[in-house]
Formats: structure tokens, C-alpha cells, sequence
């Protein structure tokens, strides 16, 4: 552009001598006209005119006139210049043409600025939007639900079965609002063009930078109510897993009262004069100690058992830690002998209790050697070695009467279920005595476990398992 330029002024000077007024007018007038059309910056023109003393010596002179190209010294236009002579033979055709190039270039600028003002226009325009977006954000609409104090998902629509939406409408809207500002901002920054003169005005500039510092803000306060989302729809999840939890408990304690209804009151005063009756082989009924074992180097465990099973005495109690499902577990599965599992090491144990009476167990076992020792009514039935020798129960696990776990607290096999009666389940951290053994079982001992002890408020009954009351000796007796 500025070459340009500079071959219309050189023309200009070319074709008007400064020999009359007139043409030194017309001349001063385009020179004017042409200064007006170039940035301030660039008004000096070195590359086309020097000093006022090179002028004046620079090309040739009228006689008592000023020289013959006025102030300015170009380079010599003979293979560019449309006049085939110097000074006077210019033709009015030419001046014309020369005058109508100088209104479209002022034109052509006049142009640019618009387009420029244009551009600022709209960047105020999504300054203005973005802004509006930012005080929707800030301050919701007072029509907005009720219950906005407790969050978006706070109470579920209707046919949604309390399971909250995946994304919030709002959410959406403000996301598509904020992609189609930003496509619109990368198209007016292809758009806007160069500043030629290397002075662009920097109001354009800031104001873009104004809006790129706007559009992070919005992304990071979307990212936050998105969070904050995610974080309502867990806290959602916990809760109907807690109902859920909750509707359970509050099954299991009225099919207890139905079953007390059914068959009467308990008629159990003692904490320790009930049993747990198990009525089906399923997976869902069973016992749970609330009291979980210690650390453990050695135990004697005992109770009272009473199979009804057609095969097999199934799985009186498990003990599962979380490293460790078989922990500690007395099975009888299927047509396989009566087992006790320590640390998944098994040892068969010579006891029969498939006469479908009550019999007084009891299995007691040591990490040194991994010695065990199994005993009937109070009769030893059988001992043994190298049963996870050196090995130490861990603790915090959970006990379950019934079933068999594969998990910790869960995944029960029905084929691995008892079917039944138990109660006195009772544990000691030491292998008690034969003789100790043999009181429990005729009942002329009330030793306790110092452990876990039988008691109503330490077992509860899930699934259709119930409670009643029980006299050891009186049943023992009947049977």
C-alpha cells in the first residue's frame, strides 16, 4: 500500500510544474490529499524526499521559479509514469485518472476504518452477552425450583425412580451458550486485519483479552458446578444405599415379629436361653455375631447344633477377614466328611451329626504345631497336627452362623447352607480343657467365653432366620 502510494504522489509531482499558481495549487492540494491518506508515523517519507536543500538542488529549474518536481525528489518514472514527456505535457485525461485512483484509495481507507469500528462494535456486543451470562450464573432466576437450597438433584422427577438426571439442563445451556461465543471470537480474530502501519489501536487487543480472561472464569465455574453435581449424585447414591439398608433391617424386625406371633411369645428370660432356627437351605437366611474376634493364636469354639439337612450338615459358622474368606469355617458339604478350615487349610474331623438330634460340639486348635482337637457330647473324637501351623487368626473380620462365605459378609452358596437349630455358640482365645469341655456339654458348667459370648443383643437374624427360647439340658433331655 505505501509503494503504492508512493508512485501516485511521485506522478502527481511529475505532471505539476510549480511554473503558476494554479498548478502549484491543484499540486499542494493532492499533496494534501495524499499526506492525509498516511498514518502520522509515516508523514516524513524519507524514502521519497529529503531536505529542503537537496530539493532544491535536485532536479532542474524554470527560469525564476522553483525547481521542476516542487518539494519532492522520486525516483524517475519514465518506463512507469503514463506521460511520455516531462513538466507541461500532462493532459487533463491523465490528472483526471490520477484524481479519481486518490478518491478511491481515500475511499478504500474510509472503508477500513468502518470495518474496523465494526469489529469493535461486536466485541463490546459479547463483552455485553458474556456479562449477562455471568450475572445468570451468579443470581439463578427466582422462578428456579424451590428446593434449590439442597441441590439440583435434590428431589427426583417423577418417572425417574430416584435416580438423578446425568446432566442438568442449565449446565447444558451454559455449555452451548459458552462454545458458540467462543467459535464467534475465533472467527472475528481471523477476521480482523492486519494493522499495515504497525500501530493497530490496542482497544481491540485489550478487549480480547478481557473476554479470553471471561471465558476461563465461566470454564472454571462450570467445572465447579459440575463437580458439585457429581458430588450430590454420590451423596444420592449413599443415601438410597442407606434406605435400602434401612428397609431391610425393617423387613427382617416384622417377619421376627410375625414369626414371634405365629409360634407365641419367646419365653426366654436369660440373655443366653434362645436359639436360631434356619427353617430352608437358601442363601439369604442366616445369623451375624455383631462382635468380631482379636487376634488369635489359639481357640476353642462351642456350641449347640441340631442339623435338618438331608445331606450333609452344611455350614454351622464362618469366620471371613478381608484378605482372607476362610479364615476359620466348620463345613460339611454334600456327601464330603465334616471339615474345619483354618487359613484355607483343611483338616477332617471324626464327627456325625446327621441323626437330626441336638449334639454338644466343640473344636479346639493352637498355632503351635497347628494342633486341633474335635469333640462330641464332651467326648474327644479325634486331634491332630500341621493345621496352618504357626499361623495367627486375624482380626477384624465378621462371623456369620449358617453360611459359608466368599466374601467378606456375603456371596453364600445355598448348596453350602445349614439347615436347622444352633445356639450357645461361645469363643475362647485358649484351648480350653477336656474336662471344661465335658461340663459345658452335661451342663454342670456355665463357663463363658471370653471372646464372643451367646447373647440376645450380640446376634442378629437376617433373611427368615428366627430366634426362640432354649433349654440345653431340657432339649438335650427330649432328644
Amino acid at each position: 500500500m505505501l509503494a503504492f502510494l508512493g508512485a501516485i504522489i511521485c506522478i502527481i509531482a511529475s505532471v505539476h510544474p510549480a511554473g503558476t499558481a494554479a498548478p502549484a495549487a491543484a499540486a499542494a492540494d493532492n499533496d494534501s490529499a495524499a499526506a492525509a491518506l498516511l498514518p502520522a508515523a509515516d508523514k516524513g517519507l524519507g524514502a521519497l524526499h529529503g531536505p529542503a536543500e537537496a530539493l532544491a538542488s535536485a532536479g532542474p529549474r524554470l527560469p525564476g521559479g522553483p525547481p521542476l518536481f516542487s518539494r519532492f525528489v522520486c525516483t524517475p518514472l519514465s518506463t512507469e509514469c503514463p506521460a511520455t514527456g516531462t513538466g507541461p505535457a500532462a493532459g487533463p485525461e491523465e490528472l483526471l485518472a490520477l484524481r479519481s485512483a486518490a478518491a478511491q484509495l481515500r475511499r478504500t481507507a474510509l472503508e477500513q476504518k468502518e470495518r474496523i469500528r465494526m469489529d469493535q462494535e461486536t466485541i463490546r456486543e459479547l463483552t455485553g452477552k458474556l456479562s449477562r451470562c455471568e450475572g445468570g450464573l451468579r443470581s439463578p432466576p427466582a422462578a428456579a425450583a424451590p428446593p434449590a437450597a439442597a441441590g439440583l438433584r435434590a428431589a427426583p422427577r417423577p418417572g425417574t425412580m430416584g435416580h438423578p438426571p446425568d446432566e442438568p439442563p442449565a449446565v447444558r445451556e451454559l455449555e452451548e451458550a459458552v462454545r458458540t461465543l467462543q467459535d464467534r471470537i475465533d472467527r472475528i480474530e481471523q477476521e480482523l486485519p492486519a494493522r499495515t502501519n504497525g500501530s493497530a489501536p490496542t482497544a481491540p487487543a485489550f478487549a480480547r483479552d478481557a473476554l479470553h480472561t471471561k471465558m476461563e472464569q465461566l470454564e472454571e465455574q462450570l467445572l465447579s458446578k459440575i463437580l458439585t453435581l457429581q458430588k450430590e449424585r454420590q451423596a444420592a447414591n449413599t443415601d438410597r444405599s442407606q434406605q435400602q439398608h434401612n428397609i431391610e433391617k425393617e423387613l427382617n424386625s416384622l417377619q421376627n415379629r410375625v414369626t414371634e406371633l405365629e409360634h407365641g411369645p419367646l419365653g426366654y428370660s436369660p440373655p443366653d436361653a434362645f436359639k436360631v432356627t434356619i427353617p430352608v437351605q437358601n442363601n439369604y437366611m442366616y445369623a451375624r455375631m455383631k462382635k468380631s474376634l482379636p487376634e488369635l493364636y489359639a481357640f476353642t469354639i462351642c456350641m449347640w447344633l441340631k442339623s435338618k439337612a438331608l445331606a450333609g450338615l452344611g455350614t454351622p459358622f464362618s469366620y471371613s477377614v478381608p484378605s482372607q474368606a476362610n479364615e476359620i469355617v466348620l463345613l460339611e458339604w454334600g456327601t464330603n466328611p465334616l471339615e474345619l478350615l483354618i487359613n484355607d487349610k483343611v483338616a477332617q474331623l471324626p464327627l456325625s451329626l446327621k441323626d437330626k438330634a441336638w449334639h454338644h460340639i466343640c473344636v479346639a486348635w493352637t498355632t503351635r504345631d497347628g494342633k486341633w482337637s474335635a469333640y462330641q457330647d464332651g467326648e474327644q473324637r479325634g486331634t491332630g497336627e500341621n493345621l496352618a501351623s504357626w499361623h495367627a487368626i486375624k482380626p477384624q473380620g465378621v462371623i456369620i452362623l449358617g453360611q459359608e462365605q466368599d466374601t467378606l459378609g456375603g456371596r453364600f452358596d445355598a448348596t453350602q447352607a445349614f439347615v436347622g437349630e444352633l445356639a450357645q455358640f461361645s469363643v475362647w482365645d485358649h484351648m480350653l480343657a477336656p474336662v471344661e469341655i465335658l461340663g459345658l456339654a452335661n451342663c454342670t458348667s456355665h463357663l463363658q467365653g471370653n471372646v464372643i459370648q451367646w447373647d440376645d443383643q450380640a446376634v442378629e437374624v437376617f433373611g427368615g432366620a428366627s430366634k426362640a427360647g432354649f433349654a440345653a439340658c431340657e432339649e438335650g433331655r427330649k432328644a
